[in-house]
């Protein structure tokens, strides 16, 4: 059963999509019906979920879960990942790839690929403030407070240049 994504309670389980690219208008209305219709139905051993999700800065979806309502199992979850996968297919969008990581750069979000991210932060492409995206917010109030934050206070730090002890 589907609610707007304001109606999910903060402990709401998520799960965040980067797609490879920024999606055009037609797109982001096409995905918006077919994962609205998919929230609409979408049950777990035979029960209802309240679900919703939300499109963010034309590139990321975020599935959401009320499980003080219903809890996603295994197989309603694999549901959701095969509902991507033709979306996928269709359209040539990449929702499953963890191989690059998104960084908000002039008010858009670029996508550095990982293996690039020790070169990014040594050239100064990317610094300790430049905002990049909490991917992993489990739930919706972490994903409200820290959606967005700076690369020194995340995993990314490790690439950070060291500065010599003196």
């Amino acid at each position: 059963m589907y609610v707007p994504f304001e109606h999910l309670p903060d402990h709401a389980r998520l799960w965040i999509y980067q797609a490879d690219r920024k999606f055009s208008v037609a797109e982001e209305k096409a995905i918006d019906g077919e994962v609205h219709a998919f929230c609409e139905q979408w049950v777990a051993h035979g029960n209802p979920l309240k679900t919703s999700f939300r499109i963010d800065r034309s590139q990321f979806l975020i599935l959401g879960v009320d499980e003080g309502v219903g809890g996603a199992s295994g197989c309603s979850i694999d549901g959701s990942v095969r509902m991507l996968k033709s979306l996928q297919e269709r359209m040539g969008i990449d929702f499953l790839s963890r191989s690059k990581v998104p960084f908000l750069i002039d008010g858009n979000v670029k996508l550095i690929p990982v293996r690039e991210m020790k070169e990014a932060f040594a050239s100064g492409i990317l610094g300790p403030a430049t905002p990049t995206f909490h991917l992993l917010a489990a739930t919706k109030g972490v994903w409200e407070e820290n959606w967005i934050m700076l690369a020194e206070k995340t995993w990314l730090a490790q690439y950070l240049p060291k500065t010599p002890v003196a």
